[in-house]
């Protein structure tokens, strides 16, 4: 029996399907940490989370368990042992799975109980709910490895506690959305209460495709006081000390790191899922269509924030509707980003396309069609350039649009990548504010602002016609935007919000274009969580669909 242990929190980004580098980086923290015990590692740290059906490819399941066995040999040297995350086979079925290496072998497997499959996560779809668990041995101490959801509820917990679990070690795979450090602390809190037990919980950062994810791991003492608090959104590796007391097992202070407050977490979200989107799909860098509007504006500097100028191309692509002020703010955004842009009028093929469809069109009044085409010849153009020199074409719209179907398809929905597509018209105005007067940690481009205010302050337009503005068609933002949050965000009924006062007509019409902009949305390009409910992973309606609540 040991009175001491020192474990090591690896706050790690693994990379999904690279299991070589994910355990060459699980070996170098472990080779960092010399006076660890134990180096405890997020959940499926070798193959990354979240691997989806990837782990019903056996080929995968088998490279991760040899893998684990050079993780395991390296242990031999009686250095630090390893608690690493991958998925398990055994008795046929498939299990996500923690394995304690100690000593040059496996010394224990623990399984997950509790399978999440809600919101961002489908993990009955690949995984089998293991029995609920017992504690790992581990050098004279038993520990207690509750995996991400089994802490959700006290019933793991408390029989990890009743088989004599001593601490608590939680590793996760903890998407990022607005608001959840603090429920992740309070249940940890309830936890610790019922089981009289410390906490250690470990999550993963970095991105991965439309999730996000913020690290902010902690430990917790038994007196529910926060022992240590490491970073939110950087990778950290900190050597936790813990001693046996009369009363159990305690952790010596540490750092408490501040955690960043809305709307710096919500833009640190977009820098990171971008950050690691692009790099790790291989790209040179980014091209958008910088229209001098807000929304292009802002994905623009958080691609600057994420990639750094040089890695991002702007396009201004004017037409006869563009006005005087959108040239000038669009060339005003690149000099402050510092990011290249040129210029490309789309006047020569509107009007190939008017020749090409007069026949077809006469005596018909201009209408959206004609608008459409507008934004369909900028993605043709903007594709083109991705085509011929690489970088991946950035989306620019937001939520309030997609929501609506205020997007064309195959027009500016045209993309790889979306920044902004869980982020609502008003959160735009406020994290350009936020932007124009803070520097964030982790922004690669430049202090100061990086749009001009007249973006923030002038009325939004598609500037598709003469004097085009948004709430010619759509409600005014701040409005939408509430009505939009009750409908998607808490599943509310039109009844409902026209009981909380918002007018019955009003609610109606946006109930029915967010129903029938299904088909754009299934059509529409990735981008990362931000909210309690993101359209594909989170919220997932039928395209066709006759009900309405009004």
């Amino acid at each position: 029996m040991t009175d001491t242990l020192a474990i090591a929190l690896h706050q790690s980004n693994a990379s999904v399907g690279d299991l070589r580098a994910n355990a060459d980086a699980i070996l170098a923290a472990r080779a960092a940490a010399p006076t660890a015990d134990l180096i405890v590692t997020p959940e499926l740290s070798l193959i990354g989370y979240p691997p989806e059906d990837l782990v019903l490819k056996p080929a995968a399941v088998a490279a991760c368990a040899a893998e684990l066995d050079r993780l395991a040999a390296a242990t031999g040297d009686g250095g630090p042992g390893l608690l690493v995350g991958l998925p398990w086979v055994e008795g046929g079925r498939l299990y996500n799975a923690m394995a304690l290496l100690d000593g040059g072998v496996v010394t224990g497997i623990t399984r997950k109980h509790d399978l999440p499959n809600y919101g961002t996560f489908d993990e009955k779809r690949v995984f089998a709910s293991a029995l609920l668990p017992g504690p790992l041995a581990f050098r004279g101490v038993r520990l207690g490895v509750p995996i991400c959801e089994d802490i959700w509820t006290p019933e793991v917990s408390e029989c990890l506690a009743e088989t004599g679990a001593e601490l608590l070690l939680v590793p996760n795979g903890s998407p990022f959305e607005v608001g959840k450090d603090d429920r992740r602390l309070s249940l940890s809190v309830s936890r610790v209460v019922e089981t009289g037990l410390p906490l250690a919980y470990l999550n993963r950062v970095g991105g991965q495709d439309e999730l996000v994810f913020d690290g902010a791991s902690f430990v917790l003492n038994t007196d529910r006081s926060l022992a240590w608090q490491l970073p939110d959104w950087d990778e950290a590796l900190v050597t936790t000390h813990w001693s046996r007391t009369a009363t159990g097992w305690t952790c010596a202070p540490g750092t408490l790191s501040v955690l960043d407050e809305d709307p710096a977490d919500t833009y640190h979200a977009m820098v990171v899922g971008l950050r690691d989107y692009v790099n790790r799909n291989r790209f040179p860098g980014v091209v958008l269509g910088l229209s001098g509007g807000i929304d292009s504006a802002l994905s623009a500097a958080v691609a600057v924030d994420a990639l750094g100028a040089a890695r991002v191309w702007c396009v201004m692509l004017p037409s006869r509707f563009t006005g005087g002020e959108s040239l000038e703010d669009a060339a005003e955004c690149a000099r402050l980003l510092g990011c290249r842009l040129d210029t490309v009028p789309i006047l020569p093929a509107m009007a190939a396309f008017d020749g090409m469809l007069t026949p077809l069109f006469e005596g018909r009044s201009p209408d959206i069609a004609e608008e459409n085409i507008q934004s369909r010849i900028r993605g043709l153009t903007l594709m083109a350039i991705s085509n011929k020199f690489g970088p991946m074409l950035l989306t620019t719209g937001n939520k309030s649009e997609m929501s609506t179907g205020y997007a064309t398809i195959y027009g500016d929905m045209a993309g790889g990548y979306s920044v902004l597509k869980d982020v609502y018209k008003t959160t735009v105005f406020r994290l350009c504010e936020w932007r124009n007067g803070h520097h964030p940690r982790l922004a690669l481009g430049p202090r100061g602002p990086v749009m001009p205010q007249r973006v923030i302050d002038k009325p939004p337009t598609a500037e598709l016609r003469d004097n085009q503005r948004d709430d010619d068609s759509l409600p005014p933002y701040d409005l939408l935007d509430r009505i939009l949050a009750g409908l998607i965000e808490d599943e509310a009924s039109a009844s409902d919000l026209v009981a909380q006062g918002f007018d019955a007509a009003t609610v109606a019409r946006i109930e029915r274009l967010l129903y029938v902009a299904e088909y754009k949305r299934r059509q529409a390009p990735p981008g990362v969580k931000i909210g309690r409910r993101n359209f594909g992973r989170d919220r997932r309606y039928p395209i066709t669909n006759a009900f309405r609540t009004a």
